[in-house]
């Protein structure tokens, strides 16, 4: 049986150490500040990132991988005769999926080449990937793979919070008038990605601890008084209310396993700074 590689792109917000750990190849997106374009998480790091969003003026752009990028990949891993299982950002995010969908269609059979749409974003599928990676390193079979992706996508909720909704405005998210409404008031929508990959609002509420507080109720309601598995990402330099809401969900629930990681500057290029996402699944998952 050949060796199974995982292949992601850089939106999986998985740390350097880890990927290389357990041989993940990453496919990075670009970031661009007006005239001035990165390659998110190998030229532009997330604390990189959300410092130079400080003192840019607009709205910074991203942009997918190319189907080539995505080829050179996975024609590289066949000719070392690799079985890839290929895992990317929700297609309703970005034509990072469909890239990756064109490279694997112009091998024209050659190969075992699998991609995933996760359906989901940040660390909350790239922790999906990292335990892919695992369980191809025991021993386990393609099949096996594919299934525990399916079932961890199927059984994980997700719970974000933004500081400001002037960048989900900006992308197109939510209407002007909603981001004006929710600013005045002190208004803060609890979001979710739904089985779909797309953003939903799950409640609003007024002010961060009544946040919190909705959070929980929404975990109990899916998962009892736990334990859970519990990921959580956040932006650099700005980790107050994540480190508040993750010693409370700690201190409500039996965290089984704990994960945190850094939004990049993809995700943060649509979310902005502050953001807190929690990403929740069955204790023993992760």
């Amino acid at each position: 049986m050949s060796e199974i590689v995982l292949v992601t792109d850089s939106t999986a917000d998985i740390p350097s150490e880890i990927r290389e750990r357990l041989g993940i190849e990453m496919v990075p997106l670009q970031v661009l500040f007006g005239e001035e374009s990165y390659l998110d998480n190998v030229t532009l790091s997330p604390a990189q990132f959300f410092e130079k969003l400080k003192g840019f003026g607009g709205m910074p752009k991203t942009s997918q991988p190319s189907p080539n990028d995505f080829l050179a990949v996975f024609q590289r891993l066949i000719a070392e005769r690799k079985t890839v299982i290929s895992v990317h950002l929700s297609s309703a995010f970005s034509g990072t999926y469909q890239s990756a969908l064109i490279a694997q269609s112009m091998l024209e059979g050659e190969g075992d080449v699998t991609v995933i749409d996760s359906k989901s974003a940040s660390y909350g599928y790239g922790m999906l990937v990292v335990k892919s990676a695992e369980l191809a390193k025991q021993g386990a079979s393609k099949a096996e793979i594919v299934a525990e992706i399916a079932r961890l996508r199927r059984e994980m909720r997700l719970y974000f919070l933004v500081d400001t909704l002037e960048y989900l405005q900006r992308g197109g998210r939510i209407g002007k008038a909603a981001a004006l409404f929710g600013t005045l008031l002190n208004i803060k929508p609890i979001l979710t990605i739904g089985g779909d990959g797309v953003i939903y609002p799950v409640d609003k509420v007024r002010g961060q601890k009544r946040a919190f507080a909705r959070i929980i109720e929404l975990i109990e309601a899916d998962f009892g008084a736990g334990p859970i598995d519990l990921i959580a990402v956040d932006t650099p330099g700005d980790t107050q209310a994540a480190d508040e809401l993750i010693e409370v969900l700690k201190g409500k629930f039996g965290v089984r396993q704990f994960h945190r990681s850094e939004i990049g500057s993809v995700v943060g290029a649509h979310t902005g700074p502050g953001t807190v996402g929690i990403f929740v699944l069955p204790a023993g998952s992760v």
